[in-house]
């Protein structure tokens, strides 16, 4: 099967490895390259590798929204969001 566009390429990214589903208040540490939150959510701590000014991220974020960069830590106070791995794991 040839990828036809960006977006079928980017779906398919988002899904190759599967996600964790990020949905307590306890933290989150694992390796995400992307998180999406399909509901309107509050992240209350972030933690994002080579990058400064994450703090700005502990806001609400509106339903729909994805960030793509290499985060560390996450916790949220309410909603749902969904973290892709690099790889697989275990």
């Amino acid at each position: 099967m040839a990828i036809e566009n960006v977006q079928q390429l980017l779906v398919e990214q988002l899904g190759k490895n599967g996600g964790t589903i990020i949905f307590t208040t306890a933290p989150q540490t694992e390796d995400f390259y992307a998180v999406y939150f399909p509901v309107t959510s509050v992240v209350s701590a972030i933690t994002v590798a080579d990058a400064t000014g994450e703090s700005a991220l502990q806001t609400t974020l509106p339903a729909g929204t994805t960030l793509f960069m290499n985060i560390t830590a996450i916790t949220l106070t309410s909603g749902i969001g969904i973290g892709y791995h690099e790889g697989i794991t275990t």
